[in-house]
């Protein structure tokens, strides 16, 4: 099992910055892509930015040139810098990382979620 856990959100001024973190620790043989979706109330969730354990990353083009992922492998961590914050980047922040046993398909796990809200 792994657990997932995240934090860093919380409230933030448009044109503001957050970093988001997200920890996993468990029984953790390697994982294969660990990343950021998110979820707005009344919409489906969606991608952030992901990035793989070779570093190719692929984000949503609403946050190209405002978000930077980042990943230090050797502490299971992915982080999330999310510069110029809009209103519309107000959500519950999940972090996922798809976990290879050497068994098969990798295993995906969600972190809890930590709420960011861009408002004045």
């Amino acid at each position: 099992q792994v657990q997932l856990v995240e934090s860093g959100g919380g409230l933030v001024q448009p044109g503001g910055s957050l970093r988001l973190s997200c920890a996993a620790a468990g029984t953790v043989f390697r994982i294969n892509a660990m990343g950021w979706y998110r979820q707005a109330p009344g919409k489906q969730r969606e991608l952030v930015a992901t990035m793989t354990i070779g570093g190719s990353t692929n984000s949503a083009d609403s946050v190209k040139g405002r978000f930077t992922i980042s990943r230090d492998n050797a502490k299971n961590t992915v982080y999330l810098q999310m510069n110029s914050l809009k209103p519309e980047d107000t959500a519950v922040y999940l972090c996922n990382a798809e976990v290879d046993y050497g068994l098969g398909p990798s295993i995906g796990y969600w972190g809890q979620g930590t709420q960011v809200t861009v408002s004045s």
